[in-house]
């Protein structure tokens, strides 16, 4: 986060609160962070604080773009603070860790679709599944035992021929650890 929390909250018509700032500080100190994490950073923060309150407060936020909201398939909610630069994110399938990428420098080829229906597209929200290079022992065994699933983090149920596929890299084969 950049600019001075409070006056962050304030230019964005937000009311400045001890519980806002601390989630803030929360979703920046923690960068993909589910619910559960900011509701901990922040009872770290300030001590007592509902759930409820905590869960308002990333509403607001996200409602005013401070924070942003990434729902991948299967996985709880998490947030982040880096904001308006429709950067996507790679997902672990094992492990669950994600972390940011950037979208295509000039053009964001990701805002045009084959068909827009009309709309005006001004984001895109891409998700790249897939693992680690190297998976501990533990989930290499796993893996041989379940080879084609998805692991813990599964972005659909549906059936693979249903869904719209950009590219799979399957490193299935490859020695396998997560970071």
């Amino acid at each position: 986060m950049r600019d001075d929390p409070a006056e962050l909250l304030r230019r964005n018509g937000i009311q400045v609160t001890a519980q806002r700032l601390a989630v803030l500080a929360a979703v920046s100190g923690r960068p993909h962070g589910t619910a559960d994490d900011v509701v901990r950073g922040v009872r770290s923060e300030i001590g007592v604080i509902s759930r409820q309150a905590v869960y308002d407060a990333l509403g607001v936020l996200a409602d005013k773009g401070l924070i942003r909201r990434i729902q991948p398939a299967g996985s709880p909610a998490r947030y982040e603070d880096r904001t308006g630069d429709n950067h996507h994110h790679l997902i672990c399938r094992a492990c669950g860790r994600m972390v940011d990428v950037d979208c295509a420098v000039g053009a964001a080829p990701c805002l045009t679709p084959a068909r827009n229906a009309g709309f005006e597209i001004d984001e895109a929200e891409v998700i790249y599944w897939g693992r680690w290079p190297r998976l501990p022992a533990a989930d290499a065994a796993v893996g041989e035992r379940g080879r084609g699933r998805r692991g813990p983090y599964r972005p659909t149920d549906q059936p693979r021929s249903n869904r719209p596929t950009l590219r799979r890299i399957d490193m299935s084969d490859q020695e396998k650890k997560c970071p």
